[in-house]
């Protein structure tokens, strides 16, 4: 009648998913065989949980392990695996899900020049483990700060780790893997981006993202969260996004902001970075590119400088607008000190080197 609304393809997707009985996760999979899943995985999989069926699973058919695991199905006649057993048991669960890894994206600047790229395939935990040790590694950073008169000091990170940790379990998690859109972390120097596909469905409202209240009367990949539970990647309970929120809250960061489109297509967490991190870069060592102000490491900085004199011998004002910077600041004064001292770069004629006119070009080691 009047009240009548057309049900858009999305939403159709989720009539069919809630009228199909069993979740995508805990459904047999037709395009694979038992031969797909890896004993190895899954005896490495009980040790790691402390099973009681760890001792005994190096000596049982594929057949055994499966059905004792729960992750095959289908009549005796037509044994097939379950989409959670190959999504923890195979090398390449990909091969059968699209797009079923993690993308890691750093981007410390907008034109892109220091970009760096990390794609994590394998087993989800596998995938879930590699990827949070890179960001922890690679992305994450701790700044100490000391007040005069005061003995305790303040200590921080650009992001803490358990937030990552388990806003990224939640992403694995609630993932559509019968969808063909890979995870994605995006990180540049004012926020970090964890999106994922579909969104949260439609008995979350508007509202209660913005409150943070992520508790869902439908259940995505049951399964999939109790292996991850089972490893210790997820609370369960509908416990990891306040969990996350506490982490932030005790780390001094500013809260993060959950978005998704009226079609619930997809599901994106953006972290802004601790404001004492955004501070430090931006008096020091900040330069603005499309209204947007970014920074380089001395690291990076270094890089760009030994790109830009492979292609001649340039003074330091020319090096400095070439990076894009509207002067030369202490970082760079410092770097290029430090790149003349180790010989890396050398001065092309004779006189004062501090002088920034002066021509500036890489030294044959570097060649």
């Amino acid at each position: 009648m009047s009240s009548t609304i057309k049900a858009n393809t999305n939403e159709e997707s989720m009539l069919f998913r809630l009228a199909n009985n069993i979740p995508f996760d805990d459904r047999p999979n037709h395009s694979a065989t038992l031969a797909d899943l890896r004993p190895s995985y899954i005896s490495n999989f009980l040790y790691r949980i402390n099973s009681d069926m760890y001792e005994i699973s190096e000596t049982m058919s594929i057949g055994s392990l499966a059905t004792n695991m729960h992750i095959s199905g289908e009549i005796p006649e037509n044994i097939r695996p379950l989409n959670v057993g190959l999504l923890f048991f195979n090398d390449r669960p990909d091969k059968f899900f699209p797009n079923s890894w993690i993308e890691v994206v750093n981007k410390p600047d907008p034109t892109g020049d220091l970009m760096i790229e990390r794609t994590f395939y394998g087993p989800l935990d596998k995938q879930l483990t590699d990827a949070l040790g890179y960001i922890r590694n690679s992305i994450l950073a701790e700044k100490v700060v000391k007040f005069p008169n005061r003995a305790e000091s303040v200590r921080y990170f650009n992001y803490p780790y358990r937030a990552i940790q388990e806003l990224l379990g939640n992403a694995v998690h609630h993932k559509g893997y019968d969808t063909r859109h890979p995870i994605t972390v995006y990180v540049t120097p004012e926020n970090m981006a964890i999106t994922s596909a579909p969104g949260p469905d439609l008995s979350i409202s508007d509202e209660n993202l913005k409150q943070y209240k992520m508790i869902s009367s439908l259940y995505r990949n049951r399964r999939i969260g109790d292996f991850l539970k089972e490893l210790k990647f997820v609370e369960g309970r509908n416990t990891g996004i306040p969990r996350a929120i506490k982490a932030l809250i005790d780390n001094g960061s500013s809260l993060p902001l959950f978005e998704t489109d009226p079609e619930r297509s997809y599901f994106r967490v953006t972290i802004p970075i601790h404001n004492g991190f955004l501070s430090e870069r931006e008096d020091d060592n900040s330069r603005e590119l499309a209204g947007v102000k970014f920074y380089r490491s001395k690291e990076e900085i270094c890089s760009l400088i030994i790109k830009i004199l492979d292609g001649g011998a340039f003074s330091k004002a020319d090096l400095v607008q070439r990076m894009g910077y509207s002067k030369l600041n202490n970082t760079i004064a410092s770097v290029i000190e430090q790149m003349l001292s180790d010989g890396i770069i050398v001065s092309m004629t004779q006189g004062n080197v501090h002088d920034p006119d002066q021509k500036l070009r890489l030294s044959r080691i570097t060649h």
